[in-house]
């Protein structure tokens, strides 16, 4: 990833940051499939990310600022973390999950996680990214009482498989 958008425009910093189609498989993986390691990254991936792809986009979301990879003892796991600019991909990765829900041939099962999140709106968003907030940089959730964005999700994947 370079240091410097190829230009001033808003659009063109995002789409280098994040336009690779994996990088952004990696990061939904990370966000709604609560996959933090390599090898869980790569084994349960639905469109079948080859290691060095993996490796690679790993690398350059770390060094983009997206990710950061809490380095392991030998013998152990490493552990991807979102930082703050990649919890707030979520609302992106929304727009781009109603637009393919609406565009594209999509599996019911797959997508119900997008219509889900785009029917809940801004408020199920921050809930989400609040959840995230705890499980990656350690901020306590601002209200804990709620119910979780996640589960909701998780149910609805779940119903959606039977």
């Amino acid at each position: 990833m370079r240091d410097e958008p190829r230009s001033g425009c808003a659009i063109n910093a995002a789409v280098e940051a994040l336009g690779d189609q994996w990088s952004l498989i990696v990061l939904r993986d990370i966000v709604f499939g609560g996959r933090r390691h390599f090898r869980e990254l790569l084994s349960h991936s639905e469109e079948g990310i080859a290691s060095n792809i993996l490796s690679s986009r790993l690398k350059s979301l770390v060094a983009g600022g997206l990710l950061t990879q809490e380095k392991a003892e030998r013998g152990r796991r490493s552990t991807y973390s979102l930082t703050e600019a990649g919890i707030q991909t979520v609302p992106i990765m929304v727009a781009l999950g109603s637009w393919g829900m609406r565009h594209r041939p999509t599996a019911p099962e797959l997508t119900v996680r997008a219509r889900l999140l785009e029917e809940g709106g801004p408020d199920l968003w921050e809930n989400l990214m609040d959840e995230l907030r705890e499980a990656h940089l350690d901020i306590p959730r601002p209200n804990p009482d709620w119910p979780r964005a996640s589960a909701l999700l998780q149910a609805a994947y779940e119903q959606a498989l039977t």
